[in-house]
């Protein structure tokens, strides 16, 4: 089993959501990974991770009102 490890560095502007996901496609192309598990673990004590599908645009306004 081939497995492969990642440190991706996002600067943060005080609060509000930041949009990972070009980055990690890019790394999960760059590796030629088809099938597996990717697991992102976030190391900021007062930040977290938040899953979407982006199907709705209003998710996001819904999650961080102007």
């Amino acid at each position: 089993m081939r497995q492969a490890l990642h440190s991706l560095h996002i600067p943060a502007h005080g609060k509000g959501l930041a949009e990972i996901t070009a980055q990690v496609s890019d790394w999960v192309v760059g590796q030629k990974i088809a099938i597996g598990l990717l697991t992102i673990f976030c190391r900021h004590t007062s930040a977290s991770l938040l899953i979407q599908e982006n199907a709705d645009p209003d998710v996001q306004t819904a999650l961080h009102p102007s």
